[in-house]
């Protein structure tokens, strides 16, 4: 019985990944050879691992001659009508670009702590620096952010506490302001308070009369006894007695 299809996919592990990669690279390498062998042909296999690094191999003992090859039979065909020099200039960049690119992607997996399982002691401490780098660009940029919103903080906090001396000022204002209103208004009341009646009796004079009166609002009414020709001859009248 066969086995079933195996989907075709990136293997997670890194240490599994790494034989994988190893025991296919051997086997591919050996069917070019074989290829090359039985069939009498030029065979040219350009491996690039994860980590960079080239494996290659060539029926002619020289791969570049089998790129040249290609290249004019293959983009020759495609682009007769483009200048031969434009067609090698265009593919050159093109490998270059590609060079790049995967460049880029390996040093990103490296960043990430992937892929480097096979680096040396330098190329560790090449990578340790420029991790320690970046971590302090970071950490600047953090710091920097947090000191701008301290300061835009405190420039809320003293706009803050200049609104609350002004209204303060007001209140204090309202406060002095209410109580001269409050003076003003007892010393009109007490200004204009009604008098009193107050009775008072003056003292007997000389000529035997009795005076009697009252005040009321400053002004006095008196009234006098009058005389007999008895109290003339200095009785006493009845009604005194």
């Amino acid at each position: 019985m066969g086995r079933g299809r195996v989907e075709l996919r990136r293997i997670e592990n890194k240490i599994n990944r790494q034989v994988t990669f190893a025991k296919r690279r051997n086997g591919l390498l050996k069917k070019a050879y074989e290829l090359s062998v039985l069939c009498e042909a030029e065979v040219a296999l350009i491996i690039f691992s994860s980590r960079g690094k080239l494996y290659e191999f060539s029926s002619i003992s020289n791969v570049a001659k089998t790129i040249d090859k290609y290249e004019k039979y293959s983009f020759g065909a495609l682009e007769a009508n483009q200048p031969a020099h434009d067609t090698e200039s265009n593919y050159h960049e093109y490998l270059q670009l590609k060079s790049k690119y995967e460049h880029l992607q390996h040093s990103q997996r490296q960043l990430l702590g992937e892929d480097i399982g096979d680096l040396g002691i330098a190329e560790l401490e090449r990578l340790e620096r420029q991790l320690d780098i970046s971590v302090g660009q970071v950490r600047s940029l953090k710091t920097q952010s947090q000191l701008d919103r301290l300061s835009e903080l405190q420039r809320k906090e003293e706009m803050l506490m200049e609104t609350n001396v002004v209204l303060k000022r007001k209140l204090e204002e309202i406060d002095v302001a209410l109580k001269s209103w409050e003076t003003g208004e007892q010393s009109f009341t007490y200004s204009h308070k009604p008098a009193q009646y107050e009775p008072s009796i003056h003292p007997l004079h000389g000529n035997g009369a009795l005076q009697m009166g009252c005040s009321s609002g400053g002004v006095t009414h008196e009234g006098t006894a009058a005389t007999s020709p008895q109290d003339a001859s200095g009785l006493i009248p009845e009604w005194v007695l």
